[in-house]
């Protein structure tokens, strides 16, 4: 029994870094899909889809839903709101109008944020060198979306910075929030009936958007770029939707039940090292040298605010 444990404490954070790795697929389906639908529609048929897959564990767990409390049933609206809709939104616009390269590195300061929110909403201790880790990675994120760091003083468009940017920085907001929110989620409800909810709840958000913005109709949900090369819409979609979606969920909550959260933090950085390999090595968005240098230190600031927060948070009940 002992020998299944630390077999599992072992495999469990690489498989946290497996379905990190798989998420930083997405790139190369959204991508593609951006040139042939809009970025709400894009999110909004993501969802239908991964709600197909889940469909299964979700019929096995509506037992549950009678038992939820309302103070869950707010942090789960919120988190599918905010993670599952809007910032999933944001980061298809920031990869449309950015340098998909940098949308995926700056989003690497998104633990700074939910440790942040954290620490706000559930009193979580702060240790003593947060905040010299936490500016080292903000300012290390700001030289790297910037292409032409000496022509700031000019104006941000000539030095580089453009909505990709901006865009990626709401969506960090967005999804470092929900996972505090997440976490809210998790106190309340069993992890599969949480992961499955998130879906509905993020598609009724964005069927909502779509209707606010009038896209509910056959012309916007297939448009005719989408119409003239259907299979290839088809294909990116169902890929999106699974070997970047509903599969690396699946693996990455299975990896986190069995590993420390702040441990879980060093290996989701795997995402960023696919995501990157994809970019730059498929759509050549490649980075300036000051960039790759920033995109380091952010990536080991990040690994520290992980490291000394690891040891102000209790230790897991597994």
């Amino acid at each position: 029994m002992q020998k299944r444990k630390t077999r599992s404490a072992t495999f469990g954070p690489w498989l946290v870094g497996l379905g990190a790795a798989l998420w930083g697929t997405e790139s190369a389906w959204r991508i593609p899909l951006n040139q042939l639908f809009d970025a709400k529609v894009i999110v909004f048929w993501e969802h239908v889809l991964i709600l197909i897959m889940f469909l299964p564990i979700l019929i096995s767990r509506l037992q549950e839903i009678p038992k939820i409390r309302a103070r869950t049933w707010d942090y789960l609206i919120f988190s599918g709101f905010a993670g599952s809709a809007v910032g999933t939104i944001f980061f298809t616009l920031a990869l449309k109008y950015g340098n998909p390269t940098v949308v995926n590195v700056v989003l690497n300061i998104q633990p700074v944020i939910s440790t942040i929110g954290a620490f706000l909403l559930f009193g979580d201790r702060l240790a003593r060198r947060f905040f010299f880790y936490a500016g080292i990675a903000i300012v290390a994120g700001i030289f790297v979306s910037v292409a032409h760091p000496t022509l700031i003083a000019v104006s941000f468009a000539r030095a580089g910075l453009n909505l990709g940017t901006g865009y990626a920085l709401i969506c960090a907001l967005f999804w470092g929030l929900s996972t505090v929110a997440g976490r809210g989620v998790m106190i309340g409800m069993s992890l599969r009936l949480a992961s499955s909810m998130r879906i509905v709840v993020g598609l009724t958000c964005m069927t909502l958007i779509l209707l606010a913005y009038d896209k509910l109709n056959g012309a916007a949900l297939w448009p005719t770029a989408a119409q003239a090369h259907a299979a290839k819409a088809i294909v990116l979609l169902i890929l999106l939707a699974s070997i970047s979606g509903g599969i690396p969920l699946l693996i990455y909550f299975q990896g986190l039940r069995l590993t420390r959260a702040s441990t879980a933090g060093y290996f989701e950085m795997m995402q960023t090292l696919a995501a990157v390999c994809i970019t730059w090595g498929f759509f050549h968005a490649s980075l300036y040298p000051h960039q790759v240098i920033a995109a380091i230190i952010l990536i080991a600031a990040v690994a520290m605010v992980h490291h000394v927060q690891q040891r102000v948070e209790p230790a897991p009940d597994r």
